[in-house]
């Protein structure tokens, strides 16, 4: 996707942050789905491709920094395959294209990690995600299950790079994200009373495709929006209804995403009742947005967001006592029970696989309270991040009555007033920032955000 002088700078830069041993990358291979010739849409590991751009199965690869080799690892094209699914460059070329000077079969991959153990040479893995890959670490490094010990200083340095998008990547990122704008924009003029959810979700991802896009996650699409990752789509769109959707596009040929919500009324006008639950949710964004710049750290903003949140609940009557008393204490997380966003690039949550701790907090621990612990960006901002603003206002009424039963947090919280709302649903409306050196700027089209604006749409 990029220059070859782009990825060999990235390769560089790795070696100088670990500085010794070998760094081991497992590609991803081909998945069946239900037989092995029906397969899952491949899709190659982030981390593979952000060093080597290699967005085809059956590769690995390795760098062994301290004898300045790079080395990709895979078997040419059988006849078989390619009668069935055409030619490719081959293994040679793809590595050229890349500055990698080297390749080998597969089977050289253990003789060559065998050697560097039998030398006592440090070995360096990321955390395994895939099935597939837990057992190539068995069998290339001799490990028992349960024992696998991914490197720290690996993920701390691929952390700190990927992290870090320049300018080529916030191009591609800004061009997944109005694909995505165009996805929430498509769905702001199709959702209609009478309509099944999935007909939405048809309108919806019909515009990542005609775009070149895959969608970066399973689409939420629903009138249950107060299900935080509902995917079920066989739902009748009611007069009376918000229709959440949570959409995002992914670039076909380099994985760079988009991860936008909207809130939508089924009718052309929200109520009275739906107007002041997102009036709540939307002040607890545009809040968020305007305090995002270098230097602070995500989870004042998130608590920021909280406090915002109580203080409209309380207007409500459904709250009471002091903002930061009550999140402090946890208690708007019976409406409030996530994080506040996530960073976002190769992945729409960017490195997750990686671990929350390295990515999201930079090494420090999370919190274990209740809708806290859900925050997967907690650390200090920094200019080239790109993340998500999503805060939201949930009713799950298993939860108000689990809390009404134990009276958690009545102190905080009138349980009387929440019950006259549990049906009041979800509403949520995500955008994407990228952090400037003096604030911000978001990407992508702008999507319909205040009730006026939504309604214009309608």
């Amino acid at each position: 996707m990029f220059s070859k002088e782009t990825y060999v700078a990235r390769r560089r830069q790795l070696k100088e942050s670990v500085g010794s041993g070998i760094l081991l990358f497992l590609g991803n291979q081909e998945a069946p789905c239900n037989f092995a010739d029906n397969g899952y849409r491949f899709r190659q590991d982030s981390t593979f491709m952000y060093y080597f751009d290699q967005p085809y199965a059956g590769l690995n690869a390795i760098i062994d920094i301290d004898n300045d080799r790079e080395i990709i690892f895979g078997d040419e094209l059988t006849i078989d395959y390619i009668v069935w699914m055409g030619n490719q460059p081959t293994i040679h070329d793809k590595a050229a294209a890349v500055g990698v000077g080297e390749t080998m079969p597969m089977k050289a991959l253990k003789e060559y990690l065998d050697e560097a153990r039998s030398k006592r040479r440090a070995i360096h893995y990321l955390p395994p995600y895939r099935n597939r890959h837990y057992l190539d670490l068995l069998e290339l490094l001799d490990i028992k299950p349960g024992q696998a010990t991914p490197s720290v200083p690996f993920i701390k340095a691929v952390v700190e790079m990927r992290n870090h998008k320049t300018p080529e990547e916030i191009a591609l990122i800004e061009h997944a994200c109005d694909v995505t704008s165009d996805m929430h924009l498509e769905a702001m003029r199709v959702v209609r009373p009478g309509m099944k959810e999935y007909e939405v979700l048809a309108a919806v991802e019909a515009v990542a495709m005609a775009n070149n896009c895959y969608t970066s996650f399973p689409t939420i699409a629903t009138i249950n929006g107060q299900t935080l990752h509902n995917f079920i789509h066989s739902h009748t769109i009611k007069s009376g209804d918000m229709f959440l959707l949570d959409a995002g596009a992914e670039l076909a040929d380099c994985y760079y995403c988009g991860d936008m919500s909207s809130t939508i009324p089924a009718d052309k006008k929200f109520t009275d009742r739906q107007k002041a639950i997102y009036g709540i949710q939307v002040a607890a964004h545009k809040a968020s947005v305007n305090a995002l710049r270098p230097g602070i750290r995500f989870e004042e903003i998130y608590d920021l967001s909280a406090r915002t949140t109580v203080e409209g609940l309380k207007a409500l009557g459904l709250m009471k006592g002091d903002p930061h008393e009550a999140v402090a204490a946890g208690a708007h997380a019976l409406f409030y029970p996530t994080g506040l966003g996530h960073m976002m690039g190769l992945d729409d949550h960017d490195m997750e696989n990686l671990g929350e701790v390295w990515v999201g907090y930079n090494g420090q621990p999370k919190s274990t309270q209740f809708g806290r612990k859900s925050l997967r960006l907690a650390r200090e901002l920094e200019p080239g991040f790109v993340l998500t603003i999503e805060p939201g206002v949930y009713f799950i009424p298993e939860l108000i009555d689990l809390w009404a039963s134990q009276k958690i947090h009545s102190e905080f919280i009138n349980y009387d007033q929440v019950n006259k709302w549990r049906d009041a649903g979800g509403v949520r409306n995500e955008e994407n920032y990228l952090i400037t050196p003096d604030g911000y700027r978001r990407l992508g089209k702008r999507i319909p955000l205040t009730t006026d604006e939504v309604e214009a749409m309608r």
